[in-house]
């Protein structure tokens, strides 16, 4: 039986298992991740994370993401989870106060800061307007939807129903329901693919949220609410969307432990 050390992470909330897999050796099985991610018969998470040496032929960077979901299998960016692979690679002694690293979206930067995180997503160029609702894909797909009275509203009722719809079943789409609370203030709630269930946070679904809210108010900054806690988004227009885009916010280590595999 193989002995698998781990630590726990989490950022507004969202969290996540995290393996220092620099050596190689943890197996990408879909039914052991899946497990681990289980809250009842395993460690408990919203996903799992594999911090690994960067590849080569990549950039030269401080480490390499490798992010799943709690279904178990591999996924697109997840904007919480780096921050807490950047918090990870911090407690390592990987990087001081600045890092690069590669995820499946492409190369990103970070900066911690006394248990802060600021992380650099990637350019945004398409926007699209689904009747008077928005798409686009923030290092993972992601639909906004405006709502009122967002503290009640049904996420995971609605949620469901999006992102099993003709148009996302087949691929899937993360569903964001966002309601202004104060200038420059939104509160935000999102439904989650590969979850499929609502979390209390989302990094990539924030920041859609916030880009959606700068384009229709241009402004480069958002505070934004959570079930979690709270996080800031800041980014730059460009003609046909937003570069130096900057999600900011806590990760924590919340323990560590040992499990049999």
């Amino acid at each position: 039986m193989t002995t698998l050390d781990f630590y726990k992470y989490q950022g507004t909330g969202n969290d996540f298992v995290m393996i220092d897999n620099r050596d190689l050796s943890f197996p990408k099985d879909t039914e052991i991740i899946k497990k681990l991610c289980d809250r009842r018969f395993g460690i408990g998470g919203d996903g799992l994370i594999l911090l690994e040496n960067a590849s080569e032929g990549d950039f030269k960077t401080d480490f390499k993401m490798v992010y799943y979901n709690s279904d178990g299998n591999e996924s697109t960016m997840c904007g919480n989870g780096g921050r807490c692979i950047v918090a990870f690679a911090h407690f390592l002694d990987i990087f001081e106060d600045k890092c690069t690293f590669m995820a499946i979206d492409g190369l990103h930067e970070a900066e911690m800061n006394f248990g802060t995180v600021k992380l650099k997503m990637i350019d945004v160029e398409n926007i699209k307007n689904i009747d008077d609702d928005f798409e686009l894909n923030t290092g993972s797909p992601h639909f906004v939807k405006y709502v009122e009275n967002l503290e009640n509203f049904d996420v995971y009722k609605n949620g469901y129903a999006i992102r099993n719809s003709e148009r996302y079943a087949q691929e899937g789409i993360n569903v964001n329901f966002v309601e202004k609370t104060a200038e420059n203030k939104i509160f935000v709630r999102t439904y989650e693919r590969g979850v499929e269930d609502e979390t209390y946070s989302c990094g990539t679904g924030v920041t859609a949220c916030s880009l959606v809210y700068m384009l229709q108010n241009h402004v480069e900054k958002v505070d934004v609410k959570v079930l979690g806690g709270n996080l800031k988004v800041y980014a730059e227009k460009t003609e046909n969307g937003f570069k130096n885009v900057w999600l900011e916010g806590p990760a924590k280590q919340v323990f560590k432990g040992k499990i049999n595999l």
